[in-house]
């Protein structure tokens, strides 16, 4: 699991997170609601180790991701990632840009990182685009090859940072029904989102953050259909209304 307790950020003098405590359980789907700005995408960060932390502890699996001799570059093959702009090299087909991390950083040769590969891209429904390259996917495709490449490192933990914001909407469904396919198949995740029906139909969990603090936190029903706090009952009256 992943265990967060009382995690600090700062960026120069401006606290980003002000005591965070969260617990990722095995197997569940976590979504983080929140306002921008409210620290959601600086905690996956965190818990990625992209960004140190001033206070406080992130355990994945009970290693300490910011202890100074935690190897990160190892631990980080247990967390994958997504973000919002997919990233591809623009120079290399959608095969090659699965298989670089494999080549360089799991060390597979040539072959042994090319099947990979291919199995990755086939199982985001991509295996028919493996020679073509990234200008030549929709916004949709580049993001699920962005979660292939996530993917084929054979992490534990899957991080996503508002992967379909940037879509247009008749792009969005294919992304989060890959998303719903690794649920299905037990992957841990935590998803930061803004779209509720998302949030409802796919999570087990969901946080709440206003201004760098997780305001409430439950189940779907709790917190999306009866939730207690303020802050958290004016952002979904805006979200619905919106």
């Amino acid at each position: 699991m992943i265990e967060i307790r009382s995690v600090h950020k700062k960026f120069g003098d401006v606290e980003i997170l002000k005591g965070i405590d969260l617990d990722v359980n095995k197997g569940e789907l976590l979504c983080l609601l929140g306002a921008s700005g409210s620290g959601k995408s600086t905690l996956l960060q965190c818990i990625n180790g992209l960004e140190p932390i001033q206070g406080g502890s992130i355990l994945v699996d009970g290693i300490d991701v910011h202890a100074r001799d935690t190897n990160v570059n190892r631990l980080r093959q247990k967390l994958g990632i997504v973000f919002q702009q997919y990233n591809a090299f623009p120079h290399l087909t959608a095969l090659e840009n699965v298989a670089l991390a494999l080549r360089l950083v799991a060390k597979h040769n040539r072959t042994d990182a090319s099947v990979i590969a291919k199995k990755h891209l086939a199982h985001v429904g991509l295996g028919d685009k493996e020679n073509l390259f990234p200008s030549r996917l929709s916004g949709g495709q580049q993001q699920r090859l962005a979660i292939a490449r996530a993917l084929a490192m054979e992490p534990t933990y899957m991080l996503f940072d508002e992967v379909t914001s940037a879509l247009d909407p008749e792009l969005v469904g294919e992304v989060l029904d890959t998303m719903r396919l690794l649920k299905s198949e037990g992957m841990t995740m935590v998803v930061v989102t803004h779209d509720i029906s998302f949030a409802r139909q796919s999570g087990d969990r969901v946080a709440f953050l206003h201004s760098g603090r997780v305001c409430e936190i439950g189940t779907v029903a709790e917190v999306l259909e009866n939730p207690r706090d303020e802050r958290t009952q004016r952002f979904l009256q805006r979200e619905y209304r919106a």
